[in-house]
């Protein structure tokens, strides 16, 4: 009688931990939430397009791609 009583609070145990996991797995598979939209600038340079926190910012006020590029323009 005390193995039937032990095999079922092995198999319920069982049961439990083999939930919980599925219930991970499910939670892992959903997609991150999508990103703020972000202002994207031009490079008055060579055109590209890139968000703004990704720009570089110039002495005239305007957004450059790269320091380089800055530089050309002399802002």
């Amino acid at each position: 009688m005390k193995y039937l009583v032990l095999l079922a609070v092995l198999v319920i145990a069982y049961m439990v931990w083999r939930s919980a996991r599925l219930e991970n797995r499910k939670q892992d598979r959903r997609p991150p939430p999508p990103g703020l939209p972000q202002e994207m600038v031009s490079c008055p340079v060579c055109g590209l397009h890139l968000p703004q926190p990704d720009a570089v910012k110039g002495s005239d006020g305007l957004f450059y791609c790269s320091n380089e590029h800055r530089l050309l323009r002399g802002g």
